[in-house]
């Protein structure tokens, strides 16, 4: 069996290789056109929700148990 390119490179070697071969065949433009239809951008408030399940801090006396102090 005969190894190809693509059995010996990392994935950082193939996500750079794959946006060269884009940017020569699309240009800068018409690579980050192709880009942006897998970015959907995301849904909700992040900022906001982000404390909606955050825990207490534990106390002093609970940190020093979990430490067997």
């Amino acid at each position: 069996m005969i190894a190809t390119k693509l059995d010996v490179v990392n994935n950082m070697e193939i996500q750079k290789n794959g946006l060269a071969a884009l940017k020569e065949s699309l240009g800068v433009t018409g690579t980050i056109r192709f880009l942006e239809q897998f970015d959907n951008g995301g849904s909700g408030d992040y900022t906001a929700e982000k404390y909606l399940f955050e825990e207490e801090e534990p106390t002093d006396e609970e940190i020093r148990k979990m430490f067997g102090y």
